[in-house]
């Protein structure tokens, strides 16, 4: 897990598309650039690109290293990531437009939108020597809250061992990924809910998500780069899928064979997108706004509001065990402490050079990570592409990123030029 690249790794800066002055912009975003030249000319990420915004505009865009580490082609700004689990967000928000319409509540049964849903069945044994296991009908039926919450008892094989090692009786189907692991609202796991989310999408709105999310959330975003599907003229754009090597994931990152195809056959709410930072930079500033972004609303500011409050009670969210190779264990800002909204992490507390308590963020598989710092007025977004999840060299770039981004601004967008 703390193996390196092999060879040097030459990194490229690229600070904005509009440069500002070099004495202007140089003491105050150098704490930034130099945090991630450092952690590519050190070996420990390939590639690597990043923003920050505020309410008013970019006021931070870098890329450094590679895109592939097997061509060494450049990184640039508006290079394109798989964010995977960073859709999660854009379809929470996309059901909650639903919710504001009137479509649906919250509270709803999800069996009401999706019959599937009914009679819903719970591990009561697993014997994970023999796979054998029993079966009990839920004691409550899982609502839309329990969906855009993870507290819905679907997990992902990657954060349970039983759903990894289940395998079922002949004729039996299960939506979703499997018999639940706990009854809907007993705790958090993070599993297969937004896919949930996004079927209800779907089915209440009569539409694909992909076309779906053009029409309501990309476009009046002016959001051009986001997409399921990625044109084939824009492929060349596109990070190469990259691992660490060997069976336990720990050793030199290299670029996957075959390569994803730029189209995703079956979109769901839960993953799949393409963007860059820009585009999800976009998607940020909105939500720091309240729900518009230059004239275009894709929420009211107390639905943004709502989404950003503890939505889950008194129930915990924990750190995970991963139960595959394709992720470490991974933590939160503050395990045990911490919440879920409707559809984000929120943070508890506060941790000295970071975050402010009541932030929003969550990240992507192949180490995309973003947050949302309402009370400060600040967003970061960081984009990395390779396995596994949570490598302890990418979150270290995160963290020490994030830090230099609070270093940066004194915790206040206004402390830094703007990028227009």
């Amino acid at each position: 897990m703390r193996r390196t690249l092999a060879g040097a790794i030459v990194a490229v800066a690229i600070s904005g598309a509009w440069p500002i002055p070099a004495a202007q912009a140089q003491p105050m975003t150098a704490p930034i650039d130099n945090t991630l030249r450092s952690a590519v000319e050190r070996g420990d990420v390939p590639g690597v690109v990043a923003l920050v915004t505020d309410r008013n505009g970019v006021l931070y865009r870098g890329a450094f290293g590679v895109a592939d580490v097997d061509t060494k082609r450049p990184m640039a700004a508006d290079s394109m990531f798989r964010i995977a689990s960073m859709t999660k967000a854009v379809t929470s928000v996309a059901l909650m437009q639903l919710v504001e319409q009137g479509k649906l509540t919250i509270e709803d049964r999800v069996e009401k939108y999706l019959p599937e849903m009914a009679g819903l069945k719970v591990f009561e044994t697993f014997d994970p020597a023999t796979g054998a296991y029993k079966l009990r009908p839920a004691s409550r039926p899982m609502t839309v809250r329990h969906a855009l919450t993870h507290t819905s008892g679907l997990g992902y094989g990657f954060t349970s061992a039983t759903l990894r090692d289940f395998k079922p009786k002949a004729g039996e189907t299960y939506p979703f990924g499997g018999p639940l692991l706990f009854d809907p609202g007993e705790q958090w796991i993070y599993g297969t809910s937004t896919d949930v989310v996004g079927r209800l999408v779907e089915t209440i709105s009569g539409q694909k998500l992909e076309e779906y999310f053009r029409q309501h959330i990309f476009e009046p975003l002016k959001m051009t780069d986001t997409s399921y599907t990625v044109p084939q003229a824009e492929g060349a754009r596109m990070v190469a899928d990259q691992r660490r090597a060997g069976e336990r994931m720990d050793g030199a990152i290299a670029v996957r064979s075959p390569q994803p195809s730029l189209a995703v056959a079956n979109p769901s709410g839960g993953g799949g997108l393409a963007s860059t930072v820009d585009d999800y930079g976009r998607f940020m500033r909105s939500l720091l706004n309240g729900g518009q972004l230059d004239g275009a609303r894709i929420l009211k500011p107390e639905t943004v509001a709502l989404m950003g409050q503890n939505a889950i009670g008194d129930v915990k969210v924990p750190a995970l065990n991963s139960a595959m190779p394709i992720s470490k264990d991974f933590t939160f800002i503050t395990d045990g402490r911490d919440k879920w909204g409707l559809g984000f992490l929120i943070t508890a507390d506060q941790l000295p050079g970071k975050r402010s308590p009541g932030s929003l963020s969550w990240g992507g598989i192949n180490n995309t990570f973003f947050w949302i710092d309402p009370a400060r007025g600040l967003a970061g977004v960081i984009m990395m592409q390779y396995l596994p999840f949570a490598d302890a060299k990418a979150l270290a770039t995160y963290d020490a990123f994030e830090r230099a981004v609070y270093q940066a601004t004194g915790g206040v967008g206004r402390h830094l030029p703007r990028r227009r």
